[in-house]
């Protein structure tokens, strides 16, 4: 028996839409994608053993205690345990392993997990000051652009070092947009084009030089949940997506006490997890992986060993990343072109993923899917989750 038919599956799934909603709050954002995951799952309210909820907050509402929120969202959750997890922009991602562990431990056969974000009700100077304070303030926090800054010099390290990423960032960018097109939870389904993403314009300036607006995930609400369910309740489910491996592995915050252009941590975690699979990067039919920014995704294929470090610009020269490549990356359109709003992202991939191997994802689906990679980072790969997922 295989580890992802032995451990807890995820056996449904609800997506919001991403971008700028009329939802007032995290309440109704939650409230939009629970019923729908358990009908998917074929589950009732009254089955729920436990509730996980992602949400990063921290002031883009004064209303805080999300986990409390849950039930107000769906009466019908009353009762049931509820715990909210924050973990960066890999909140969504520490919700879903709190519930893995606690449907693996045997404290619950059935637990659902929902991760949220609404954003786009402060103004944007302000979620720009919220979001950094996902690094280590003390030292990077007077960055005057904000997280956009704080990768502005990850890249600018990475010219100096290696050479200029402008090109290979551009070459994600529009990569990224193009698959977002055929995404329906999208913030952005436009395909812009190489040109346009490579070069700066009024339309297209630069935030932080050398990053680009095109190189920069964009402000989003938006919400997505998922059901995790133990090994002999997922057999009865109507789908179920199980977990080859899973790793989390964690770095030291402060840029000034490691090599920030080594993302130490995004290596680990991804190999603790493929070595537990027992599987290698290309073994993998598709990745849906953190590019918050488009230096963090060219950085991510150096960690996974697709490329030597200073070379991840091959994958893209080679084809290998985009869609009808070896090993698609980010067919949804990512967090560059499908949005990120923090709390919601980490289960959002994980959902999108399990779409792939159901071959549910529309107009995403690739020819095949099998095996599939989610790599959720918070900070400056600070907190690093993997996942492998298959359907079972």
């Amino acid at each position: 028996m295989s580890a992802a038919t032995s451990g807890a599956s995820i056996i449904g799934w609800s997506h919001s839409p991403f971008g700028r909603l009329e939802a007032p709050d995290t309440t109704t954002l939650m409230g939009s994608v629970l019923p729908g995951a358990l009908e998917h799952a074929g589950m009732a309210a009254g089955d729920v053993d436990g509730i996980f909820v992602g949400v990063y907050n921290n002031g883009f509402s004064l209303q805080d205690f999300q986990a409390g929120l849950v039930s107000i969202a769906v009466p019908g959750l009353v009762g049931i345990p509820a715990t909210r997890l924050e973990n960066a922009c890999a909140t969504g991602s520490a919700a879903l392993y709190a519930a893995l562990d606690f449907v693996e431990s045997g404290r619950g056969r059935l637990a659902v997990v929902v991760g949220a974000e609404k954003m786009t009700g402060v103004p944007t100077a302000r979620a720009s000051e919220l979001m950094l304070s996902g690094c280590y303030v003390r030292e990077e926090g007077g960055e005057e652009a904000g997280f956009a800054g704080v990768f502005a010099t990850l890249a600018s390290a990475y010219a100096e070092r290696y050479g200029d990423p402008s090109r290979a960032m551009a070459q994600i960018a529009a990569k990224n947009h193009r698959n977002g097109v055929d995404n329906p939870y999208a913030h952005m389904r436009r395909d812009f084009g190489f040109d346009f993403c490579n070069s700066p314009s009024e339309k297209n300036p630069f935030v932080a030089p050398p990053l680009r607006r095109t190189d920069c995930s964009m402000i989003s609400d938006g919400a997505a949940a998922l059901v995790v369910a133990s090994a002999d309740l997922a057999r009865s489910a109507p789908q179920r997506v199980g977990f080859r491996s899973r790793a989390q592995a964690n770095d030291v915050m402060a840029l000034s006490r490691r090599d920030p252009l080594e993302f130490a941590g995004v290596r680990r975690a991804w190999g603790q997890a493929l070595e537990q699979a027992g599987l290698t990067t290309l073994d993998l039919d598709l990745v849906e992986t953190h590019d918050c920014f488009t230096i963090a995704e060219l950085l991510q294929y150096e960690a996974f060993g697709l490329a030597e470090r200073g070379q991840g610009h091959r994958v893209l020269e080679e084809g290998l990343a985009g869609p009808h490549g070896k090993l698609p990356v980010n067919r949804s359109g990512g967090l560059k072109a499908k949005g990120h709003p923090l709390g919601a992202t980490g289960v959002s991939m994980h959902a999108i993923a399990a779409m792939q191997l159901t071959g549910t994802a529309g107009d995403m689906q690739l020819p095949r899917a099998e095996l599939a990679g989610v790599f959720n980072m918070g900070g400056v790969a600070v907190a690093n989750y993997a996942s492998v997922l298959e359907a079972w």
